[in-house]
């Protein structure tokens, strides 16, 4: 498969947790009628961004992973044979929770999962109360469209990570993120480019909108938006969407391209990891 039909959603906290799963479900049916072939849901999909506020009523949102919110996309993934990225608040055991993304292939099997590694701990950014690091490595799934990595949201502030994807094969990275203004603003026009040149690989990145105040009050941020697709020479694949519109952005992504770039450009053949190590001390 050359060219893959790919989808990221940026919608709205609904203020609970079952109509946001519906509303969700409802995305797939959607772009199932435009042919779209794997689809990336927003971080967290199924609930607000509880990282605003430390309180312990939030770990009620952690599924089983696999379990049976995991279950319920399978059956939709398999019934409009598409993969489907579904990034989730996972309880491993209580008290052991992750940001996860579990990756279910067209035929509505479960690939597995990845865990973010890096997780903020500022201000409404209060990450670690909620999260372990993520101990399950850089998996790339081997897909019906193709070898697809995960990183999620903070996690594209470290390079490495985008790297090991590229090493382990992957040929799309989804970036499900929550993001609000400020500094991350320019970032997020950088970042996600520069990852694409760098490692030569289309990514997808997905933020919220909205500001979530009923949940939160005046603690409650703005999500911006702004989801698009880059491809493997840093150009955005199609228009970047809005800062406040709920939207599916579905996009044509010709995998050949990482072929020709690969070709021009040999950065995997010019790499230096014996004076690279530094960057793995501790």
């Amino acid at each position: 498969m050359t060219v893959v039909r790919a989808a990221i959603t940026q919608t709205e906290w609904t203020g609970d947790q079952e109509s946001m799963i519906v509303k969700h479900e409802g995305f797939v049916r959607t772009a199932a009628e435009a042919g779209v072939q794997v689809i990336c849901f927003q971080e967290l999909f199924h609930g607000p961004y509880f990282g605003i506020v430390q309180d312990a009523k939030y770990y009620d949102y952690a599924q089983s992973v696999p379990g049976p919110l995991v279950q319920r996309f399978q059956k939709l993934a398999a019934e409009h044979r598409m993969v489907i990225v579904l990034p989730v608040y996972e309880e491993e055991q209580p008290g052991v929770l992750y940001n996860t993304a579990a990756v279910i292939d067209a035929d509505g099997t479960y690939l597995g999962k990845y865990r973010k590694h890096h997780l903020p701990h500022l201000p409404q950014f209060w990450e670690k109360f909620y999260f372990r690091p993520g101990n399950a490595d850089y998996p790339v799934f081997d897909t019906r469209v193709g070898k697809i990595g995960v990183y999620i949201c903070y996690d594209r502030h470290f390079p490495e990570g985008w790297r090991v994807l590229g090493l382990n094969g992957a040929e799309i990275v989804f970036n499900p993120s929550a993001t609000k203004p400020g500094l991350s603003n320019r970032l997020w026009e950088l970042e996600q480019p520069a990852a694409a040149v760098a490692n030569q690989y289309y990514i997808g990145a997905n933020n919220r909108i909205g500001t979530e105040t009923e949940e939160f009050g005046d603690d409650a941020v703005t999500f911006y938006g702004s989801s698009y697709f880059v491809d493997p020479r840093g150009n955005y694949v199609g228009e970047v969407a809005s800062t406040d519109t709920e939207e599916i952005v579905i996009r044509d992504l010709d995998l050949g391209v990482i072929r020709e770039v690969r070709n021009s450009w040999q950065f995997y053949r010019d790499r230096r990891p014996d004076s690279y190590g530094p960057i793995a001390a501790p």
